[in-house]
């Protein structure tokens, strides 16, 4: 950038100020949003590291910098970044770019308000009470509390940490101590947060029982049964089962009843993470996907990954109705949850969580739903489920293109077997560089900026993609180039 007059401080000068927002406004609706959700643009403008860095200019210096160069800061930064709302990006469980939802995420920003007294943010506790109410009326409860946190990770430590309290009040005063050993239990197939949130809440990873998945990545209940007997013969006591209601990578749904009926024999808290799945409840179609969820005592839901209600929007909900997020939480700091105010200070929700300062992040999930109802939600749902249909569809008509497995959500799992490959599945090392493929064609798309797609291994099985059709903007075309762009760099393998 050529070195131009230093710009002044816009402090107190309201007319630079405008001038400025309205450029950069204009600038992110130019290449942010027109071109990061165009077909016709690239995903991302891929550089190695330390020519990125030459390019962004990064190093802070004493002096400012001119409103010219400060556009061209903006417009370098959105160049070089991902577009996550680009309609070939399929590459993490959250995609699109919702409009009315993006409206409440730049209201937010502006406002810059904490979520966690009703002094400082009257409408937002309202909202997100409204919010919460109404993503637990479609889990199935009438009653209840919840939060939003931040991301699915946390949603799930706070439910392991609940659960905990519930049992055994006195560890938030006396601390470990206090407490026996303790076992919690889930899949193989579960979201990693689970070990995280134990090694962090200092359970230890040693306390998650891991119980066996079946081959469609489901928890088996029987096995859990049976992992719970031999932690108790071991002299731990078991407190929580977590199940997952759309796992990360092969998008499976738990048997719910199953395990809240094993729950209920043996009195323990059940958590479903439904960080992914839990939008599915919004469709009529395909809800039963989660049949048994309304037993739960706890549930995580992101919407901000199928919803697309932009990053971050996490929700924890529980069936509770006694003050236990605030009971185990609190620590009733006077300077702020001050319990002689002029309001009902009920509404004070800050002593919930464990942040003292909390973004607002129900607005751009409540205009949204605003703008598209029920049944504007519903459609986007069901829309995806019959992409991911056609996908599958036109994967069984391809050569050179194996499932995983037949899909029941909107992971699509497959291998792309490149030419040198095919017909020769007897070879002793097929697997071998079978598994190779999919990290060279995830190297090429993304240096063209084609397209973006996950890939990973799985127990046993070598690496293959993984699609999420979860942009509410896709279409049967984009499908069809997803399969083509694949064919095209893989020619030659």
């Amino acid at each position: 950038m050529a070195d131009s007059e230093a710009l002044p401080s816009l402090a107190g000068d309201p007319v630079a100020a405008e001038a400025l927002l309205q450029a950069v406004f204009g600038v992110v609706v130019d290449e942010a949003i027109q071109k990061g959700t165009s077909a016709s643009q690239k995903v991302c403008e891929w550089k190695e590291p330390e020519e990125l860095k030459q390019l962004l200019d990064l190093e802070l210096r004493s002096q400012g910098e001119s409103q010219e160069q400060i556009l061209e800061r903006c417009r370098a930064v959105i160049r070089y970044s991902v577009k996550t709302g680009h309609p070939r990006f399929f590459n993490q469980l959250f995609s699109g770019l919702d409009p009315h939802a993006l409206a409440g995420r730049i209201i937010t920003e502006s406002l810059n308000t904490s979520q966690y007294t009703y002094e400082i943010a009257p409408v937002f506790v309202l909202m997100e009470e409204e919010v919460l109410r109404k993503l637990r009326a479609l889990v199935g409860w009438s009653s209840g509390d919840g939060i939003f946190c931040p991301g699915g990770s946390i949603s799930n430590m706070y439910a392991v940490n609940l659960a905990r309290y519930q049992r055994y009040p006195d560890c938030k005063q006396r601390g470990l101590r206090t407490l026996p050993p303790l076992a919690l239990f889930t899949s193989k197939e579960c979201h990693y947060s689970i070990q995280k949130g134990a090694a962090f809440l200092g359970l230890g990873t040693d306390s998650v029982r891991v119980v066996k998945a079946d081959e469609r990545g489901k928890m088996v209940p029987e096995d859990l049964e049976r992992q719970i007997g031999m932690a108790e013969a071991e002299g731990a006591v078991p407190f929580l089962v977590s199940a997952t209601s759309g796992t990360t990578v092969l998008g499976a749904f738990d048997p719910l009843e199953a395990i809240a009926d094993v729950c209920q024999r043996h009195g323990l808290w059940l958590h479903v993470d439904a960080a992914w799945g839990g939008s599915v409840l919004l469709s009529q179609t395909h809800r039963h996907l989660l049949d048994g969820i309304q037993r739960a005592d706890s549930v995580a839901w992101n919407p901000h990954k199928l919803l697309a209600a932009g990053l971050q929007c996490s929700a924890l909900l529980l069936q509770d109705t006694s003050n236990l997020l605030k009971r185990c939480h609190g620590s009733q700091a006077s300077y702020l949850f001050q319990q002689d105010k002029f309001y009902d200070v009920a509404l004070d929700t800050g002593d919930k969580v464990v942040q003292c300062g909390r973004r607002v992040d129900c607005l751009k999930l409540w205009l949204m739903w605003k703008a598209q109802g029920d049944q504007g939600l519903e459609r986007r749902i069901d829309q995806a489920f019959a992409l991911a249909r056609y996908l599958v569809e036109e994967i069984k008509k391809r050569e050179g293109l194996e499932l995983v497995m037949e899909p029941e959500f909107l992971n699509v799992c497959f291998w792309f077997v490149p030419p040198s490959l095919r017909g020769k599945q007897e070879r002793p090392d097929y697997h071998e560089r079978l598994s190779k493929v999919a990290p060279v064609l995830k190297e090429r798309m993304v240096k063209e900026g084609s397209m973006m797609i996950g890939y990973q291994p799985h127990g046993t099985r070598g690496n293959f993609f993984r699609v999420v059709v979860a942009n509410p903007a896709l279409t049967c075309a984009d499908m069809d180039f997803l399969l083509n762009e694949l064919e095209r760099l893989g020619q030659d393998l």
